[in-house]
């Protein structure tokens, strides 16, 4: 539990368990476990939590099997409880609190924030053991210092590249932006702490633990996967055309699948608790709303699954609900960790309340029905809004299209908002009359609002309390009798009835009438079942486009979740664009080279090959947290091909190697220690989360996981070996252009 967020759930429980022995002297039982939201935040916060913490142990045995040293791996390890702590420490300080997103941006930064260090200790324990066996060796603070320096700049600009990746994150607007920039700002505030940790802790860590190394033989499974990469290496080079076009072939292939994946805005929470809209005939009174929601109470509760109905009716006169006495909701709260399908469950439940006539029902989450509300003021993922002026013609294509919308295939939960006609009461006063007596419209009016509402005549003082007096009548009766006999004072002090004044029938008509913008509108809501937001709105637009033909004048639009996920599609597109042109920017800050930009960009494309066959492959749709996975592949992919390519130049620049195969495969065999382990920590830290993708708390991460460790395999394959074929045939290092000094062959 997350004592940040619990605090206001705990304090109010506290306060309504002091007032228990109150309200059970007035014969009142307080469940206080009835829709409770700390429930799931606790059980998410659980589940990436301990998520988080198998990862942080899974990534330690990795720095100990690659690094064979624990001081070794203890220098890297130590980078993770340092850069989190430091952005706990800056959460804290602007009131941001720990939640499942900021958890999960930590834990997909893990591998970035252990990355600098990796780097940083790799080169420098690699340096000490040459300098160790160096003929004249040098002071082991200068070789510390040289190695660290020597991967300093690349890791800097390695660093920005993957926060300026982010930066599409950060530009999401809407509800999607807030879902979003908390992991977005975990995510960046791990990363420069990292930074900060590898560029300052780190060599300190170096100098006062590792001492003078020796060389030492590698065990034999590095030296194994070197030679396995070093004669690949050489197949690779070889053949660079062929090889590029087989990694592009490959890239088609999989592209040819992204049509084939299903799409989702936001993924179905796993909350274990659902609300229940159940709404009748306009005009149905309250008691028999009750006797209705105790029978659909009884039925639910003999569900072995669920573990309590709760049932609001009515409101009060402030009430944020202002629906009338025929609209009810009810909170269905699942029990607790016996494995129930939520989705079979949900649809279980619609089936039940199906089976009553003439009620209109949906069944959403609770985090559904708010997300909903948020962005288009109904609960429903799909709102279809008619404008028209003629009320009579919007009611019935309002009927018309929501019969074609129940047939499309995904369409659940399918109603009219507005309903056509309800009973009223009408009491219609008749001027002549009123003037011959001295009333004015407005005294009847008052003396109706008395009776059917209350007035308020004076106030009650004891103590510090204000209670007001309201005088009210027995309105609560519809018997037209009663109403017309009801008193009136004229101006004279004659008493006189209603009747005697108005006349009072019943009749029938529109419950409400709603507008938008100034023009009259028709509502109708629904859900989707099986297939996505997006596949249902286009069906239904073809469908409806089909079988109907509206009024002239009259405009369908589709709003709700299908149009925030096309906008969030839009900004994603064009702050990913923008991001690009930054990137491009930031790499030729690093290289000034144009071929060397254009080897890491044309590495980016295939990195995301691994990220979409691995959404093919789980059955998991393209929602948000898949594209932004992507995004954050981007920025890992490019930031290893920064390395990979800033090493060549290292040792062309500095170490005077000519750019040959032999010096494109050291430096290679070089990085690959450290780009495996990279995407080791990477992977194996977003393990916990991808295994799990829809457990509680992790809906939206395990997508962002799911993507991100296909893309380390294709990236990282490409790294090792298309990378450095494609850099010994196009690239550009040191004061000289390429020159293949050598003939490639395959073998020693």
């Amino acid at each position: 539990a997350n004592p940040w967020t619990d605090q206001g759930s705990r304090s109010v429980e506290a306060a309504l368990e002091n007032f228990k022995p109150t309200l059970e002297k007035r014969n009142i039982t307080l469940h206080g476990s009835l829709h409770r939201p700390a429930n799931f935040i606790e059980i998410a916060l659980g589940h990436i939590g301990h998520s988080l913490a198998i990862g942080a142990v899974l990534v330690l045995l990795v720095l100990l099997v690659f690094l064979r040293s624990p001081r070794t791996a203890f220098i890297s390890f130590l980078s993770i409880p340092l850069s989190l702590l430091a952005s706990v420490i800056v959460f804290r300080a602007f009131g941001v609190t720990l939640n499942t997103m900021t958890l999960g941006g930590f834990a997909v930064a893990i591998g970035v924030v252990v990355d600098d260090a990796i780097i940083d200790v790799e080169n420098i324990v690699r340096r000490m053991r040459e300098n160790a066996a160096s003929p004249v060796p040098q002071a082991l603070a200068r070789v510390i210092l040289d190695a660290s320096v020597e991967v300093r700049s690349a890791i800097v600009y390695a660093t920005l590249i993957v926060i300026a990746a982010f930066l599409p994150v950060f530009m999401l607007g809407g509800i999607q932006g807030r879902f979003f920039l908390p992991l977005g700002l975990a995510f960046v505030t791990a990363t420069i702490a990292s930074l900060l940790v590898a560029i300052t802790v780190t060599p300190a860590l170096c100098s006062l633990l590792l001492g003078h190394l020796k060389e030492d033989r590698e065990p034999f499974y590095l030296r194994w996967m070197k030679w396995l990469h070093s004669h690949g290496l050489r197949v690779v080079a070889r053949f660079p055309k062929l090889t590029f076009l087989f990694a592009l072939l490959i890239l088609g292939g999989v592209l040819a699948l992204v049509p084939t994946l299903k799409t989702a805005f936001l993924p179905d929470f796993r909350e274990g608790h659902f609300v229940l809209q159940l709404s009748t005939v306009p005009g149905t009174s309250l008691k028999e709303m009750s006797r209705l929601g105790a029978s659909v109470s009884a039925e639910l509760l003999a569900d072995s699954r669920i573990l309590s109905v709760e049932q609001q009716a009515g409101r009060s006169e402030a009430g944020v609900d202002t629906w009338g006495p025929e609209r009810s909701e009810f909170h269905i709260e699942l029990k607790p960790g016996i494995g129930t399908d939520e989705e079979e469950a949900q649809e279980d439940i619609r089936n039940l309340v199906g089976r009553y006539p003439g009620v209109q029902t949906e069944v959403l989450t609770f985090l559904g029905d708010r997300i909903g509300e948020t962005i288009s003021g109904e609960t429903a993922e799909i709102v279809l809004s008619l404008y028209g002026d003629d009320l009579d013609a919007l009611e019935k294509s309002a009927g018309d299209v929501a019969s074609v919308l129940g047939k499309v295939t995904g369409a659940s939960d399918v109603i009219v908002q507005s309903a056509s006609e309800s009973p009223r009461l009408v009491v219609r006063l008749k001027p002549g009359v009123l003037g011959q007596l001295g009333l004015r419209s407005a005294e009847v009016l008052d003396a109706l609002q008395a009776i059917y509402r209350g007035t308020e005549v004076a106030q009650l003082y004891e103590g510090s309390r204000v209670i007001p007096l309201i005088v009210t009548g027995g309105g609560d009766s519809s018997d037209v009798g009663r109403l017309g006999e009801m008193p009136i004072v004229a101006s004279n002090g004659k008493i006189i009835r209603l009747r005697d004044v108005a006349d009072v029938f019943v009749s029938s008509g529109r419950a409400s009438i709603q507008h938008d913008g100034g023009r009259r509108r028709q509502v109708i809501t629904c859900n989707t079942r099986g297939r996505s937001v997006k596949e249902v709105v286009a069906d239904a637009k073809a469908a409806i486009k089909a079988k109907l033909n509206l009024p002239s004048g009259m405009l369908p639009v589709f709003t709700g979740a299908a149009e925030s996920e096309a906008n969030a599609h839009r900004n994603l597109a064009a702050s990913s664009a923008l991001t690009v042109v930054l990137i491009i920017l930031l790499l030729w800050i690093v290289f000034k080279s144009g071929r060397n930009v254009a080897l890491v960009m044309v590495n980016l494309p295939f990195a995301l090959v691994g990220g979409i066959l691995a959404l093919f492959l789980s059955q998991l749709p393209i929602s948000l947290g898949a594209l932004v996975g992507m995004v954050t592949l981007f920025g890992v992919s490019t930031r290893n091909a920064i390395m990979m390519l800033s090493h060549y130049e290292h040792l062309v620049s500095v170490d005077g190697a000519p750019w040959t195969l032999e010096t494109a495969i050291r430096g290679a065999g070089e990085r690959i220690i450290p780009v495996l382990m990279t995407a080791m920590v990477t992977a194996l830290a977003l393990l916990p989360i991808a295994l799990k993708p829809e457990s509680a708390g992790q809906e939206i991460e395990g997508p962002m996981a799911i993507v991100i460790l296909g893309g380390l395999v294709s990236s990282t394959l490409l790294n090792l070996l298309l990378l450095p074929a494609l850099a010994l045939k196009f690239g550009s290092f040191g004061k000289r252009k390429l020159a293949i000094t050598a003939p490639v062959v395959v073998g020693e």
